[in-house]
Formats: C-alpha cells, sequence, structure tokens
C-alpha cells in the first residue's frame, strides 16, 4: 500500500474547549454553494446604448469605485463566436494606457460612450466596446487579444475587457443611468417577448 507524504499535514481537528465553550471545527461550516467574488465584493449594473447596436454590456461596480467592464451573459459575441479583440481603436490603442501612483495619474480619460476595444466575431460582426461609464482607464485585459476565444469560458468577473475608475463624485449619478439586476432582467424578459412576436 502506497504511503501519502503529506498525510502529516492535512488538517485535523483536535477538540478545544475556549471560555467554556466547545470550539467547533472549521471545516463543520464549510459551505459547498459559498457566494462568488463577484457576489461577495461587486454589485451588477448593465449599460446598453441608446440606438443603433443595443448589445447589452457588464459594469461590476466595487465598494471602492473600481469597476470591470465585461459583456454581459447575454451579449451576442458569445453565440456567434470571438475571432478577434483589439485594443487599437485606430487613433488610440488602449493597450499603452499608463498610470501611477494611487490616484491613477495618466489614465485615459473616458466618456460613458467611448471605445475600449474592437470586437470582431466568426460571422464577421464587428462590436465596439463602450466603456459604459464617464471615468479614468486603469488597464485592459490584453489576455482576450491574445485568446480571444478563452473569453467566452471566462467565469464571471474573470471576462472583463478594462479596469476603470470613475471620480467620487460621479458615482451615484453613473449607478442612476446604468440598469440594476432586476431592471435588465425585466429589459431581457421584454426584449425577448418582443422577438418571438416578431418571429411568429
Amino acid at each position: 500500500m502506497q504511503i501519502d507524504p503529506l498525510a502529516d499535514y492535512y488538517f485535523q481537528h483536535e477538540p478545544q474547549i475556549i471560555c467554556g465553550q466547545d470550539v467547533k471545527s472549521i471545516t463543520d461550516e464549510y459551505v459547498d454553494d459559498y457566494p462568488s467574488v463577484v457576489d461577495r465584493f461587486f454589485t451588477r449594473y448593465y449599460y446598453i446604448k441608446k440606438g443603433g447596436d443595443q448589445s447589452p454590456y457588464q459594469v461590476l461596480f466595487h465598494s471602492n469605485r473600481i469597476c470591470l467592464i465585461c459583456l454581459a451573459p447575454e451579449h451576442p459575441a458569445f453565440s456567434k463566436g470571438i475571432a478577434s479583440i483589439n485594443f487599437d481603436i485606430g487613433q488610440t490603442d488602449r493597450a499603452k494606457n499608463t498610470v501611477k501612483g494611487k490616484g491613477k495619474k495618466g489614465g485615459m480619460v473616458l466618456q460613458h460612450d467611448s471605445t475600449l476595444a474592437l470586437l470582431t466575431t466568426k460571422t464577421g460582426e464587428v462590436y465596439k466596446i463602450p466603456s459604459c461609464v464617464r471615468s479614468k482607464l486603469v488597464e485592459v485585459n490584453t489576455k482576450y487579444a491574445e485568446d480571444p476565444e478563452s473569453l467566452i469560458t471566462a467565469e464571471e468577473g474573470a471576462g472583463y475587457f478594462a479596469i476603470v475608475l470613475p471620480k467620487p463624485e460621479h458615482c451615484e449619478e453613473i449607478k442612476a443611468s446604468l440598469m440594476n439586476q432586476e431592471q435588465y432582467d425585466e429589459y431581457m424578459k421584454k426584449s425577448k417577448a418582443s422577438e418571438a412576436n416578431a418571429d411568429e
């Protein structure tokens, strides 16, 4: 029989009584469906352009003001396949953005409709990924420029295009301009109903 060389290092609960109370094993409190990082630390918001392309985008808003800009799960690029992601949007290459210090000085200034990247699907459509919020660009996720297909299987929160930082005085206004989860769910429900009626 093969002996496990790490057996001595595995956790073994030893009964302890502190202040007359029995201390439970840490494994007794294990939760199988523990909330994800996004559930614990971010609030989900959604952005949809007015007019033209109305594909949905997700903004994960952290309490420290940091925002992750992502595709919403219902974005059509997921079903069409992702051929390429390019942060060189013509006059500006977002990948060359540099910031310094806690104030993120030097970051590119973004409006809510500024283009962060160009996403091309395998069927030939090109989507201009918007920044979604008025902010300063902290960094872009060049991983997906090198391996665009991996965006399809990325976990929520990991599949971000950019990290942006809005000013403190703009945060409440920004949140009010976006859809919260309940509003987004209702929007998608109506959108799917309209598509179903159009097909009949």
